[in-house]
């Protein structure tokens, strides 16, 4: 048996596991998909762990996403490009990098949401590993502009500059004349629920997609509001499953059963 795993810190809230093995299930493969919490300080040992056991890859989520890269042997262009990895392949010892968050997340955006981003205004919640794949990923894609908001205003401030965008502290402003709202950030997951990315006396508009890639809960507190203003809300899920799609090809080599793993994590997430 071949073992993948999830590291991050918490992962109570992922049905990555049990999209994983269902997928596994499906096509009769050999696999098992564990979850595997990793604190910050535990990094180091915990990838050497990994390969010690010949693990044949792992996920990688909150917080490790960008300090993963300096313990790898090799990333892929567009990993290196983003500057963060979620999904490392273990070939005989040596560990290659890649980052399917970004692609991903266009895939759900446009199927999911049916919004293309050429040419559309984007604000962006959070700078961290995920805030970089979806800021990479609506540049290459030719947004219009981007606005980036985070609490650590540094990190917007090189992200934004990186990516050609800006960094912003009026959020409402560019909230009014958005297209699209994207939270990146892990505000309003399981078990914070009622914690919104969004501050309290922000408002939206019906014009505006608002993408949450927290997908537990299924609808946060600020799909709420979106749907509240009138505004197209969208769950994280679909880039969920379609960037976990991605990652089981690298694992395994095959194609993705890719609506069984999305009936596998919304089964996960409503029990």
């Amino acid at each position: 048996m071949k073992t993948v795993a999830l590291i991050g810190y918490p992962i109570g809230h992922s049905v990555s596991p049990a999209m994983h093995n269902a997928a596994y299930r499906s096509l009769g493969l050999d696999f098992e998909y564990v979850p595997l919490e990793v604190a910050p300080n535990d990094l180091k040992e915990a990838i050497e762990g990994l390969k010690a056991l010949h693990f044949a890859g792992f996920n990688v989520t909150i917080p490790h996403k960008e300090a993963i890269l300096e313990h790898l042997d090799e990333v892929t262009r567009l990993a290196e490009e983003i500057g963060a990895v979620n999904t490392v392949q273990n070939q005989e010892g040596k560990l290659i990098g890649y980052n399917t968050d970004g692609p991903g997340f266009i895939e759900s955006l446009r199927e999911d949401a049916g919004f293309d981003p050429k040419g559309k205004k984007c604000v962006l919640i959070g700078a961290g590993g995920a805030g970089r794949a979806i800021a990479v990923s609506l540049s290459e894609n030719k947004a219009r502009s981007i606005a980036i908001f985070d609490i650590a205003g540094e990190k917007a401030e090189e992200l934004a500059g990186y990516v050609g965008g800006r960094s912003v502290k009026d959020l409402q402003k560019e909230i009014d004349g958005a297209d699209l709202l994207v939270n990146a950030s892990p505000i309003g997951m399981h078990p914070k629920i009622e914690a919104s990315p969004i501050p309290d006396g922000i408002r939206l508009h019906r014009n505006l997609t608002v993408y949450d890639l927290v997908y537990n809960p299924y609808e946060t507190r600020m799909l709420r509001a979106a749907k509240a203003a009138g505004a197209k809300a969208v769950s994280g899920l679909g880039m969920l499953v379609r960037q976990g799609a991605i990652a089981f090809t690298v694992f395994t080599g095959k194609l993705a059963p890719m609506e069984l793993m999305r009936r596998a994590a919304e089964s996960a997430l409503h029990s």
